[in-house]
């Protein structure tokens, strides 16, 4: 029996969906211009047909954990109605349609003009939201730093340096359940209540401070021992290379993007 081996120097990885496979820079550029458009609408059709489009490609392209299921179901039409109906109780009912008379009370009237351009709202930024997850949900930060350093030139200096310390979070929950297991072993700050939740945070802090120190001082050593930062430019072990699949697919959502723009938004705000 033989164990499978993963090449260290492969551009992409094994498996995914078609997002998975295309570079991040790609899955930014492609659904930022619908994404500034949507700010300026005040129709209902365009963003609705933004957010069809945004449901689309994530069915179509993301791996549907039951997380981005109940993101996508649940989550985000709950937070675009909660935010519709809040903001169709601000709308000036002066400069709304009043033919239709939602609710009343007293003398307090919620015309349908009002939910009209409020829903407008909440699915405006429900759309905006789902276009912001093509890429939020399939891409690698790691990738995006070698993406940007390697398509969009950014110093290395810079993108290197921001990586290390992305990486520093999940390290820090990783120390921080260690301290919580060694606390709990030792019977340290039990009990409950807010003083003993504050006592056992507080018990915390200075061993995740010291246990950040150390990992700082091992990761300035190896990236020395790297000589980073002595040249102008490194190789790089990790490909992410720009090709003609991500061309298309981002003209592809542009086109589509506008023929949705053009057939759905009245060109008047």
């Amino acid at each position: 029996m033989t164990a499978a081996t993963i090449d260290p120097y492969a551009t992409t990885p094994a498996g995914g969906r078609f997002l998975f496979t295309l570079n991040p820079l790609a899955k930014f550029a492609a659904p930022l211009p619908p994404m500034l458009v949507l700010v300026f609408v005040r129709d209902l059709a365009t963003p609705l047909a933004s957010l069809a489009l945004a449901y689309i490609v994530l069915l179509a392209g993301a791996r549907l954990t039951v997380r981005v299921v109940l993101l996508l179901a649940v989550a985000l039409p709950v937070a675009a109605l909660v935010i519709g109906l809040g903001m169709s109780l601000w709308v000036d009912a002066s400069r709304v349609d009043t033919s239709v008379t939602v609710v009343e009370l007293g003398g307090w009237r919620l015309y349908g003009g009002a939910v009209l351009i409020g829903m407008a709202t909440g699915i405006r930024l429900a759309a905006i939201v789902a276009l912001a997850l093509v890429a939020g949900l399939t891409t690698n930060g790691a990738d995006l730093v070698r993406a940007s350093v390697q398509q969009l030139r950014v110093p290395y200096r810079v993108g290197y340096t921001a990586l290390a310390a992305f990486r520093f979070v999940p390290r820090f929950g990783h120390e921080l359940d260690v301290i919580r297991q060694a606390h709990r072993v030792r019977g340290s700050h039990g009990g409950r209540g807010p003083f003993a939740a504050l006592a056992r945070w507080w018990g915390y802090i200075v061993p995740l401070l010291a246990g950040a120190i150390r990992h700082a001082e091992r990761v300035a050593l190896a990236m020395d021992a790297r000589a980073f930062g002595a040249y102008p430019d490194r190789t790089e072990r990790h490909l992410v290379p720009w090709r003609p699949r991500d061309t298309t697919f981002v003209v592809a959502f542009w086109i589509v993007s506008a023929v949705l723009l053009v057939t759905f938004f009245p060109w008047t705000l």
